[in-house]
């Protein structure tokens, strides 16, 4: 979708169809009011009748007959003006995009959301009409004997203020720019187990390398033996597709980064601990750690922040054979801790360790990791928030904030001394299972047992894969983290 910033009058454009917006319980003012006006009041008249109250995500379809040069007009409802904020700016143009989707329109042009009546600041509302979008337009057709038809074509964004104009189109770019990280996030999620493989992940962290000036290194499984990496090579060891430890590095060579860890389990059986029919479904799923890792990674390169900012991926397969792990097992890590084996499809923690104890090399600023970890998670937080973790209150701080920017949200968990002890073994430094009592909790303490600097960790589990349609989530991967992960650099970079 090609999105432009053009400055007139909504009214006067000539597009298949207008996009307009209304508060709840509001009378149409400002553009939505001029549009009202060149239709004799048709959208007065439909709040009169009871046909359109404005609310969030409500729409209203008018046909203009020739009062303007636009066929149509959508009319879409923000719902109540008080505490009207990014978020829903957001899921109203991705309200617009999935209605204009089912109309055959090629082109439409658009008002930002909120920043009249909603006090909105133009770059931002931009950036979230952009954003929102163009991830509402997305569709995975890969595997389809024919390709979904694309209908919306060209996007104008119109401002009426000639001295906004800039602003606008700055919203714009960076909207495009997460999107399009995002949506190669939702790519690596959305495709089976079977072609996203260890090696897959690598290719694509060196193509994204090449094409956004990236350092990249790429270890592969006898590297990983060498580097003492035996957490990551124990869980791997059972697949054909050997893991890989892959590298990102973003700006100066020098100075304390912060640090990005992925969790990028391709496809996860349970290992010998294997899972049931139900419980494999959607396991291609077990990298949106590393997928959001390597789509953040995109996003700042094309973004062009000046910190320094380092993706770390664990990447490996989880498969039962003669060859894999097996409980009672005992790993030595990259940090020299060892693991009791409770159960190998607790292998995510265990890549993770690795990964951890690789980034203390780099001194960092700040560490954050992201997996899809655990379901005590998603029995705890549900669909709607991934958990965080943190032995630091003011990273914390920062990705709460920074979840509530992006409306990726974040709920803080505990990491209390009594969840370390749930771990404890008799014959190593610790077990990779609690059992299940806080499950979520006792994960994270194994994980801050590797994380000796500023460290957060974000438990996706109920948040990287959606099974309903939403204004701007389709159906599938999500690509959660990705605008997350970057809006925290950003605000990094700037403080």
């Amino acid at each position: 979708m090609d999105i432009k910033v053009i400055q007139g009058a909504i009214q006067k454009q000539d597009a298949d169809v207008l996009v307009v917006n209304l508060f709840a319980g509001a009378r149409p003012g400002g553009a939505t009011g001029a549009v009202d006006q060149a239709l004799d009041g048709q959208i007065s008249a439909a709040i009169d009748l009871g046909d359109f109250e404005g609310k969030a995500g409500q729409t209203l379809l008018l046909y203009t007959h020739g009062q303007i040069p636009a066929p149509r007009v959508l009319v879409v409802g923000l719902g109540e003006q008080e505490g009207f904020d990014l978020e829903r700016a957001r899921r109203a143009a991705g309200t617009a995009i999935g209605t204009l989707g089912g109309l055959g329109a090629k082109s439409a042009a658009t008002i930002l959301h909120g920043t009249g009546a909603g006090n909105l600041p133009v770059e931002p509302a931009a950036q979230a009409v952009a954003e929102a979008s163009l991830l509402a337009a997305y569709r995975f057709d890969e595997y389809r004997s024919r390709s979904r038809p694309q209908s919306l074509a060209k996007l104008h964004i119109v401002e009426f203020d000639a001295t906004k104009l800039k602003e606008a189109r700055r919203g714009v770019r960076r909207g495009r720019a997460l999107a399009e990280a995002t949506c190669l996030a939702r790519d690596l999620i959305n495709h089976p187990g079977g072609e996203v493989t260890p090696a897959y992940l690598a290719r694509t962290a060196r193509r994204l390398a090449k094409t956004h000036d990236l350092r990249c290194r790429v270890f592969s499984a006898k590297g990983l033996a060498e580097l003492g990496m035996g957490a990551l090579v124990a869980v791997g060891q059972g697949s054909a597709n050997k893991p890989r430890f892959i590298v990102l590095e973003h700006g100066p060579r020098r100075g304390k980064p912060l640090v990005f860890v992925g969790k990028g389990i391709t496809f996860d059986s349970g290992g010998l601990s294997l899972k049931t029919v139900e419980g494999i479904r959607t396991m291609k799923t077990d990298m949106s750690g590393a997928a959001a890792v390597l789509g953040a990674m995109q996003a700042v390169a094309a973004l062009g922040l000046k910190r320094r900012v380092v993706g770390l991926i664990a990447a490996a397969e989880n498969m039962p054979s003669s060859t894999a792990f097996r409980p009672d097992d005992v790993l030595r890590t990259l940090a020299g801790k060892t693991i009791e084996i409770v159960s190998t499809d607790a292998e995510g923690r265990l890549v993770l360790a690795d990964a951890l104890a690789y980034a203390t090399r780099y001194e960092p600023a700040a560490v954050v990791d992201l997996a899809t970890l655990t379901g005590s998670c998603v029995v705890a937080l549900g669909h709607h928030a991934s958990g965080l973790f943190a032995n630091d209150d003011d990273l914390a701080d920062r990705l709460l904030a920074a979840g509530e920017q992006t409306g990726e949200r974040l709920w803080r968990l505990p990491l209390w001394p009594e969840y370390r002890e749930q771990i404890d073994s008799d014959i190593a430094d610790m077990k990779n299972s609690g059992g299940r009592p806080a499950g979520a909790s006792t994960a994270a303490a194994l994980l801050a047992e590797f994380a000796d600097y500023s460290w957060a960790h974000l438990d996706i589990a109920g948040t990287a894969w959606c099974t309903k349609d939403k204004p701007y989530v389709p159906r599938g991967g999500v690509g959660i983290g990705v605008r997350l992960l970057t809006q925290l650099a950003l605000d990094w970079s700037s403080s």
